[in-house]
């Protein structure tokens, strides 16, 4: 029977923009304590992956929740240490690294962790995050991806310089390795130079997994091509439907299995043993978001200045080709089509990074992901609790248990790998040049 996967959309304080402000939530701080007991929730509900977002950037604004930031490679290889089975991943720019950077940190957390790394796959928005690499503004959208295809191309390539069985370590011969199972990249393209090889023998996955989140047709390009999981921002079915049903049709238009693309759209749920307790759980979120931190939230996701707005009143003209970001076109959207007010898109859709909102008895929330599951607009989930650690412990002790009575995810682990957990193939060790 097929069965859902479940990974964890990774924040500290929860994904509710003013969660961090509420008295049970974690403290925003640096203890790596409070991440450890994250992940080990997360094993205790056989989440598949949890996933850690990065930027090189922050604002001056002092109601951001998500200013500050542990560098993910670093905090992952710490998580590794102190959990067992759960999937690690995380993100990496392709415009502000290099390839063999970031093929080598890959590699080198799926040795530490036993096989469980993942690299999420993002080109970056943010003007500001060009700042802080020599450049005064980001490169253009089309330009950012073809330098992404080239750099994936790469990293895989490097992946493969290795073949599985080239580490001898004979002491009695004195061989090391086996020559003749090492293979040179010697790439020379348009973006990159890099000859290789590694200086890693092959990971135990072969290659750690390929995750990827945009729903741009650039995005969905280079999600079709590489990404083997796909994250997505999804509110309603229909619209989930036709993104899946593209998604595993571009794939399969690479020479690729379709099952072997996951599309995991994030939730951001807010769970409780009745429907009752799960609204007042949100009613008390709600009423910790300030108008000033909403705006400027606003602002930021839609690349717009929105001070002195009327906040009662509607979103100011926006072209939204202009926009950089698939999340803000969908707000825009939405906020014309419901003549939504600029304190009801904050509220609604803000609050959730633009995610769809689950809140509900466990049963709902349950009866919400089976739905969407069973009729194709999901293989699982991203999940973005709205607060932590409560709401991960909620979904966890919850909906797990529901979902598993239903027969939809999994009573245990059954492999000790990400590629196990998620059902995708070992990639073959084919080597060579680019």
């Amino acid at each position: 029977m097929r069965q859902m996967k479940l990974g964890l959309f990774l924040a500290p304080g929860g994904h509710h923009m003013a969660a961090w402000r509420h008295p049970d939530a974690y403290p925003y701080g640096f203890s790596i304590n409070a991440y450890i007991s994250v992940a080990q929730i997360c094993e205790r509900g056989c989440f598949d992956m949890l996933f850690v977002a990065d930027v090189f950037s922050t604002t001056r604004e002092g109601g951001r929740q998500d200013s500050f930031r542990f560098e993910p490679m670093t905090l992952l290889s710490a998580l590794a240490m102190t959990t067992k089975h759960i999937g690690l991943v995380a993100t990496a720019t392709t415009s502000f690294n290099e390839p063999y950077n970031v093929a080598r940190k890959f590699s080198s957390l799926d040795h530490l962790s036993g096989g469980r790394a993942g690299w999420n796959i993002v080109t970056s928005s943010s003007t500001l995050e060009a700042y802080n690499f020599g450049r005064e503004d980001h490169r253009e959208l089309s330009d950012r991806y073809r330098r992404a295809h080239e750099f994936v191309e790469i990293v895989r390539g490097l992946w493969d310089s290795w073949e599985d069985d080239a580490l001898l370590i004979d002491k009695e011969s004195g061989f090391f390795f086996d020559a003749s199972k090492m293979h040179m990249l010697n790439h020379d393209g348009p973006q990159f130079s890099v000859r290789g090889p590694l200086t890693l023998p092959r990971s135990p996955q072969g290659h750690p997994v390929l995750v990827q989140a945009g729903s741009s047709e650039d995005g969905k390009n280079l999600a079709s091509q590489f990404a083997e999981v796909i994250f997505t921002i999804q509110r309603e079915l229909p619209a989930a439907q036709a993104f899946y049903a593209d998604i595993k049709r571009r794939a399969v238009s690479f020479g690729r299995e379709p099952e072997t693309a996951l599309v995991m759209p994030g939730v951001m749920p807010v769970v409780g043993r009745t429907r009752q307790e799960a609204l007042n759980k949100y009613e008390q979120l709600q009423a910790l978001i300030h108008p000033d931190a909403g705006v400027k939230g606003l602002s930021r996701t839609l690349g717009i200045d929105l001070s002195g707005v009327d906040v009662d009143g509607p979103l100011p003209p926006i072209d939204v080709a202009k926009l950089s970001q698939s999340r803000a076109v969908g707000m825009v959207e939405t906020a014309r089509r419901d003549n939504l007010t600029v304190r009801q898109v904050y509220e609604r859709l803000l609050v959730s990074k633009g995610h769809r909102q689950l809140i509900g008895s466990f049963t709902d929330v349950a009866d919400s992901l089976q739905e969407w599951f069973e009729a194709s607009g999901a293989d699982g989930f991203n999940v973005m609790p709205a607060m932590m650690p409560t709401g991960l412990s909620d979904f966890v002790d919850l909906v797990v248990p529901e979902l598993q009575r239903r027969g939809l995810f999994r009573k245990s682990y059954t492999g000790s790998m990400l590629r196990d957990h998620l059902g995708l193939p070992k990639p073959s060790a084919i080597g060579g040049a680019c």
